[in-house]
């Protein structure tokens, strides 16, 4: 949301309030009281974001256009499984779609500050339903080759620099100040949720018809949420070539002045390179360590994207991140890796995969409210994209990393080493001590 007319821009924090400000100011900070506040959050819960008419309506199309997504996800990664026969080839090729976020991601940032995100968005969604028709297209062709898959990644990718941060920093224009973090949770658990049905239904179409029809239904998934954002009106209107301070450079030096914005940026930077690598590492576990097949991968991707959804709500009913949390979901995440890693049939990769995904995207959602709600809606769209960069935009390098370590040492010694990072980004944590800055109300994340 356009947070410019709050009376304190950044410390406008739902939940968080400055104690050196009078009551009546406190108040003013998000158009309530202080209590009427805390009993709209205790009343309404993670699902609060959902009595905002538009977030409801952008919320409804992106499960659509999300499980759309990942149910391509899971059938490319299954057809350039089958198709090549490597891991090593296999991570080569998700990771193409990830080069053009790694180059050129933070500039996308720079973007989503000076437009008019709905529109923006509504090209990008546009732009993103016309590639998923043409593999389509190409699949029924016979065509759909690695080199087209290649093709239409780069180009994905390309979308995907101004798509995703612009889609992270519109989120907070659909909702009022006090449920920012409850849309944030939920957006979260749009994407998880897309993470069960999108594979759930991938497992079953590749069994029984092929790969091809999962491309169909991404292309036509795109047509809800175009429809979506068509029709909604944000509460606050995106400005329209709004004058931001500086460009990337101002962003990293806003992000590196701020312990509660570089923290969440380093460990995710640290365990998006090693340890989500789900694309590369499952369809091996399923196919060799299991010797399973197509319904075997969408079972284990289902149960991982079920823990996803459940510690994506979980965190919508924290008042507001801490570092303790961001700490204790880092190690969590890294302890049951190594459980998936000693999973000895497909029965117990299944629970370990559960309590994976909880963990991880409990993590991941942690992460995203932290920045979100600590960042000016000045500097908003760049730290997302920094954000995304770290999240998204570390898949090449990961990716390979990942194949890489599959061909010499299998598939466990793979998730042994996501294990072995996040502990790391848990320690790191657990060790800053970084003075707090002045922004009074952001100092919580230090004294955790």
């Amino acid at each position: 949301m356009d947070r410019e007319g709050l009376r304190v821009v950044p410390e406008a924090v739902p939940g968080v309030e400055d104690e050196s400000a009078p009551p009546a100011e406190q108040g003013a900070q998000t158009g309530t009281a202080p209590g009427d506040q805390a009993g709209t959050t205790a009343r309404r819960g993670t699902f609060r974001a959902l009595s905002s008419r538009p977030f409801r309506l952008y919320f409804a199309g992106q499960v659509a256009s999300a499980s759309g997504t990942f149910l391509q996800q899971t059938a490319i990664g299954w057809l350039v499984l089958r198709l090549t026969g490597s891991a090593t080839e296999l991570g080569l090729v998700l990771a193409v779609g990830g080069i053009p976020s790694l180059l050129f991601g933070p500039w996308g940032g720079t973007v989503a500050d000076r437009v008019n995100l709905r529109l923006l968005l509504i090209g990008t969604q546009t732009a993103y339903g016309l590639l998923a028709g043409l593999l389509w297209a190409l699949a029924v062709a016979g065509k759909a080759s690695v080199a087209v898959i290649i093709a239409i990644s780069v180009a994905g990718g390309v979308v995907g620099i101004v798509d995703s941060p612009s889609r992270q920093a519109f989120v907070s224009s659909l909702v009022m100040p006090q449920d920012l973090s409850s849309a944030v949770s939920l957006n979260g658990v749009v994407m998880n949720s897309a993470r069960v049905v999108g594979p759930a239904l991938a497992g079953v179409l590749i069994v029984t018809i092929g790969t091809t029809p999962c491309f169909a239904v991404n292309a036509l998934s795109y047509l809800a949420v175009i429809a979506a954002l068509v029709v909604l009106r944000p509460l606050r209107p995106a400005a329209r070539g709004r004058r931001t301070a500086g460009g990337v450079r101002a962003g990293l030096r806003y992000a590196a002045s701020r312990q509660q914005l570089w923290l969440p940026l380093v460990m995710m930077a640290l365990v998006g390179l090693l340890a989500f690598n789900f694309p590369v590492i499952l369809p091996v576990l399923a196919s060799r360590t299991f010797h399973g097949s197509g319904g075997t991968y969408g079972l284990l991707s289902t149960m991982l994207s079920i823990g996803s959804v459940a510690g994506s709500l979980a965190v919508g009913f924290i008042p507001h991140p801490r570092r303790k949390y961001l700490m204790t979901t880092a190690l969590a995440f890294g302890a049951f890796l190594a459980a998936t890693a000693g999973a000895p049939d497909v029965a117990v990769a299944c629970l370990t995969l559960l309590a994976t995904g909880a963990a991880a995207f409990s993590f991941v959602t942690l992460c995203s409210t932290t920045l979100q709600l600590h960042s000016s809606p000045a500097y908003r769209g760049r730290i997302m994209a920094l954000w995304v960069y770290v999240y998204i935009g570390t898949t090449p390098v990961g990716s390979i990393i990942t194949g890489a370590i599959i061909s010499a040492a299998g598939v466990r010694a793979a998730l042994l080493t996501g294990a072995a990072a996040c502990l790391v980004a848990g320690a790191i944590a657990a060790r800053v001590r970084t003075p707090p800055h002045v922004d009074a109300t952001l100092t919580d994340l230090a004294s955790a």
